[in-house]
This record gives C-alpha cells, structure tokens and sequence, in this order.
C-alpha cells in the first residue's frame, strides 16, 4: 500500500463520516442481501452495531500511517470474530458489501484509484484478521 493509496482511502473515508449512520444502514442491508446466512450473527441492536463498525473502520483508517500500533487490536479483532462464527468467505462478503457502500455514498468520488485503495486496505487488515484467527489459543 503506497502513501497515495492510505491518503485516497483517508480522504473518501472523511467524506462518508457525515453519512456514517446511512451508510451503516446501507452496509448491512446490503451484506444481509448478499448472504442471508449472516443475519443471525448480529444479534445486538443494528444501529448501535452500524456505529461499532463505522467506529471502527475509523480507527483503523486513522491508523494507516502507523500500521504497527494498530496491527495488535486488528488480530485481536480476527479472534473474537472467529468466536462469532465468522469463516473465511464471510470477509469476501464483507468486502464485497463495503466496496457497494462506499460506491453509493460516494458516487464520482469514488474512482477506480479509489476503489484499489479500498481493496488494497482491506486486503491488508482482512489477511491479518484471518491469519489471527487461524492461530490456536495461547494454552
């Protein structure tokens, strides 16, 4: 991931903070749409869940520039996913229902360069998720 790409994906991710809430909503619509499967694994209160989740693509796109403070909570986070019920393929849901989202709250200003950044970003935090959670528990 280059400097330009972690500046692109800071960049959009600012112009959807207005929006957080409608684009939670239009988020988990859309992953429940693409894989009907994953509702029963929300089981709180989906707006608070929506703002949990802005909150923390938040974090982590704040922490690109420092990578190694961030890597520690975002293994963490592979781990209590996997206890979730979380498998491999749902993270390809996930992308596929993030790049829909940040299309439609961002329209033209969601360009191709963009949109690699995102892939790039996600890529990155979703191999660390999930080579977390393929780790056996500390005995």
């Amino acid at each position: 991931m280059t400097e330009y790409d972690k500046q692109l994906v800071q960049d959009s991710w600012a112009q959807v903070i207005p929006i957080s809430d409608k684009a939670a909503e239009l988020f988990y619509n859309r992953l429940f749409e693409l894989d009907p499967s994953l509702r029963p694994l929300f089981t709180s209160n989906m707006t608070e869940q929506g703002r949990k989740l802005m909150g923390m693509i938040t974090v982590a796109v704040h922490g690109l520039d420092r990578l190694d403070e961030i890597i520690p909570a975002v293994r963490a986070l592979g781990k209590r996913h996997l206890g979730y019920g979380v498998t491999d393929d749902h993270y390809d849901t996930v992308a596929t229902a993030l790049l829909w989202t940040l299309e439609r709250g961002l329209g033209d200003a969601f360009t191709e360069d963009t949109r690699n950044a995102w892939i790039k970003t996600y890529t990155l935090l979703s191999t660390i998720m999930k080579e977390a959670a393929a780790q056996p528990a500390a005995a």
